[in-house]
């Protein structure tokens, strides 16, 4: 019975420090710290008629880098890898069920990977707290630091919405 008591009391620890934890800081490959953001993206597209559905993605995420240079690991709900996004300059990959493909461009890769454009440089400031305006996107930072970013595109239509929960 103690025994079972220690696990528990280590379990209960473990996932109580867990829930606690901050965006933790990680060296990329070239040895520059940078931040991992970790957590759970969902974005919706408003219908592009009166006739079509909205549509919508969302995964677990984690997230490292810059907006010059990163990866994406968007994950399935048991945690496996559904798709590795990483850019530098003049190189995007997705890898996803074995393939590698190459994108012109960020921009067309993340267009590829989740359905619409995201605009990545304020994506990486409002991740860290900082309003960053970007042409037809408004992003809602009042519940930062709650872990929670919601973002809205009005322009170009149709519109859509990012929302962000990190783990903490």
């Amino acid at each position: 019975m103690p025994l079972r008591l220690a696990a528990l009391a280590i379990l209960f620890a473990t996932l109580f420090i867990a829930g606690c934890a901050a965006p933790i800081r990680a060296s990329d490959v070239n040895g520059v710290e940078a931040t991992v953001w970790q957590g759970r993206l969902a974005i919706r597209m408003d219908p592009e008629s009166p006739t079509s559905e909205a549509q919508s993605f969302s995964a677990s995420f984690e997230l490292t880098g810059t907006p010059s240079a990163g990866q994406l690991n968007l994950l399935t709900p048991i945690g496996s890898t559904a798709a590795a996004l990483s850019w530098s300059p003049g190189s995007a990959v997705m890898s996803a069920q074995g393939q590698q493909r190459h994108f012109e461009s960020l921009n067309v890769l993340i267009q590829q990977a989740v359905g619409t454009d995201i605009p990545v440089s304020a994506l990486f400031a409002w991740l860290a707290g900082t309003p960053m305006s970007t042409a037809g996107w408004t992003a809602d930072l009042t519940q930062h630091a709650q872990g929670r970013i919601t973002a809205r595109r009005t322009t170009p239509l149709p519109g859509a919405e990012l929302r962000l929960i990190l783990d903490k």
